[in-house]
């Protein structure tokens, strides 16, 4: 039977006298990446702790390949691959001495590690630093080598904490590449507060928001469900309203000043350049064009608004 590598029911959990997440549904199939997306302390790294076996949950289930990870933890840890947000680095070793530590740790068989540690150092791009102590590498480096720690034993799960957090432009490119390939053959959950980078890695969006999950679907439909897709123009000889709606993918448009207008689009990639066609072609003199942008705590209001809307209707 092929069962979902992820499946996790009613989980809850609480600290104290207050709950940190409450009723989490979701499920994950074998391959891909899944983007947890949420504001700091949405629930977010309780749930990923509780779902790769560091932290026992207040209630609820959780199956790794079909495994009930609270009645065989080593069988179901050994399919999961874990990088928290502060990678588990000990900088004193060299990349070998870790790597080599966290195989045993995982219980891999002795004969295999050495070939499990070229891999898993090929695939992360570390193999010339086999010899260099950890405390020696720049930040992108340690965190490839933290990576390598969550894959060395082919786990069929990876979960990735913020893997990209304090990385410098360069270092966060290299590192999406990386998980990218990772992703290939197995299932990433890439957790992140930062709604871009879900954008550029993810296939599957799940948003979790004052514990609660407030959408799980796929990326087309997260973008079309909730995000508006709206530029801003300044013209110095605006045209009339109808003159917009004649540009393929305008849907309206809302008058902000005499001469700038909020147009809203069906999501073109091309609408700038449509847009400056017809300014062009028509003598609207476009001044400045840009579009908007939504943050990430209006998208979670939202969310937030439409999922207790649909809650009173059916309640009612």
């Amino acid at each position: 039977m092929n069962h979902p590598i992820l499946k996790i029911e009613h989980l809850s959990h609480r600290y104290s006298a207050s709950w940190a997440i409450r009723d989490i549904y979701l499920e994950i199939s074998q391959t891909g990446i899944v983007g947890l997306l949420g504001s700091n302390g949405a629930g977010k790294s309780t749930t990923m702790n509780i779902m790769c076996g560091v932290l026992n949950q207040t209630e609820g289930k959780v199956f790794i390949d079909g495994i009930d990870l609270s009645k065989d933890p080593e069988s179901a840890k050994k399919r999961i691959g874990f990088l928290p947000q502060t990678p588990p680095l000990y900088l004193d070793l060299t990349v070998d001495e870790y790597l080599r530590h966290c195989a045993h740790f995982r219980l891999m068989d002795s004969a295999i590690i050495p070939a499990a540690m070229e891999e898993a150092k090929e695939r992360c791009g570390i193999a010339h630093f086999s010899n260099r102590l950890i405390r020696n590498l720049s930040g992108g480096y340690r965190q490839r080598v933290g990576i390598a720690q969550a894959i060395i034993h082919r786990p069929k799960l990876v979960v990735l904490d913020e893997p990209t957090n304090g990385l410098d432009p360069n270092q966060i490119v290299e590192v999406r590449a990386l998980i990218k390939e990772i992703a290939k053959d197995r299932a990433v959950i890439f957790s992140s507060h930062i709604l871009s980078e879900v954008q550029l890695l993810c296939q599957e969006i799940t948003m979790i928001e004052d514990g609660k999950i407030v959408f799980a679907d796929s990326m087309e439909a997260f973008n079309n469900y909730v995000m508006p897709h709206s530029a801003q123009v300044t013209m110095a000889n605006p045209p009339s309203p109808g003159e917009f709606l004649t540009i393929p993918g305008v849907t309206s448009l809302e008058e902000l000043t005499e001469t700038t207008k909020r147009i809203f689009f069906n999501g073109s990639p091309d609408i700038t350049e449509l847009i400056i066609e017809a300014g062009v072609r028509n003598g609207w003199r476009i001044r400045e064009i840009h579009l908007d942008k939504t943050s990430i705590d209006e998208i979670f209001a939202q969310l937030s608004n439409k999922k207790k809307k649909l809650t009173n209707e059916n309640s009612i």
